[in-house]
């Protein structure tokens, strides 16, 4: 795989020494806006040269900060060391079941348009430090969880955002190659993520993650959307299978909803349950364009 050398960001990439803690606190919310950008684009350019184009800096929503007051929401306890066992051992069940697919949808990637087959993207997974006290922060940069890679079958053409701002998916996005469309109708293209469930990056099941610099406006502008951090990502999740892909903010908004009724009722068997729900979603293309 493209990239394979460069699968995870260290944590050193973003770590500063104590001396350099008091004067990095005085900074401007507009000095560390840029930073989160910068430093995005720097982990993408170091990352992925041959992945469709790496965000640049300033490519931010224009979103409002959240006024309304926010209320706290925790996830709900469950045996994690049994639900990673069993997301383990179904991540790899299926990448051995589903090979043959891996390796047909490879060659029509390859065959149909110019550019890699997989496509691979910095994200923000889970935030373990969300209960920590603030003395024991050791980062300058806080980008809301842990960065790491995320992977994709290619479903847009290379250079789909030629000026590096992140575009909203349309229906009948021109960028979309003809194999692209299936993919993303059957989330077919998300498979590569089965990887990404067995390094621990993700979860089978949980609220999907998102790029560094976006991230940073949505948690800004809407509210309890940082709480969805603290559980890992998922390739499938409640919000998915009952949302199309995102195309403007107030999706998002609705997403959110979803995922936080997730992280307060998350179980094992709640995970199985939205996993046998996500298989008539693929199979008859629902909530997916």
């Amino acid at each position: 795989m493209e990239g394979a050398s460069a699968m995870s960001v260290t944590r050193g990439t973003l770590d500063v020494s104590t001396t350099a803690r008091t004067p990095a606190r005085r900074r401007t919310s507009e000095h560390r806006a840029s930073e989160l950008h910068v430093a995005e684009h720097c982990l993408e350019l170091v990352t992925f040269p041959l992945a469709d184009a790496a965000p640049v800096p300033g490519a931010i929503l224009d979103l409002e900060p959240a006024a309304e007051s926010v209320i706290e929401v925790r996830p709900r306890e469950r045996h994690e060391a049994l639900c990673r066992a069993v997301n383990v051992t179904l991540a790899a069940i299926a990448l051995v079941a589903l090979s043959p697919v891996f390796l047909l949808i490879a060659i029509a990637v390859k065959l149909t348009s110019r550019g890699p087959i997989f496509y691979s993207q910095v994200r923000v997974g889970v935030d373990r430090r969300y209960d920590r006290a603030a003395s024991d922060e050791r980062r300058i940069h806080d980008l809301g969880g842990r960065p790491f890679t995320m992977h994709k079958f290619r479903s847009m053409h290379v250079n789909a955002e030629p000026d590096g701002r992140a575009v909203w998916a349309l229906r009948s996005d021109p960028r979309v190659t003809l194999v692209g469309r299936v993919l993303r109708r059957t989330r077919l293209d998300e498979l590569p993520q089965l990887l990404n469930v067995i390094k621990g990056d993700m979860n089978i099941v949980g609220p999907r993650p998102e790029r560094p610099s976006l991230f940073a406006d949505l948690r800004a502008g809407i509210p309890h959307y940082r709480f969805r951090q603290r559980v890992k990502p998922g390739i499938t999740g409640w919000a998915q299978i009952n949302q199309c892909y995102d195309a403007c903010v107030d999706d998002v908004r609705r997403k959110v909803q979803y995922d936080l009724e997730y992280l307060r009722r998350q179980s094992l068997l709640e995970d199985l349950r939205i996993m046998t729900m996500t298989v008539p979603v693929m199979l008859f293309g629902q909530k997916g364009w």
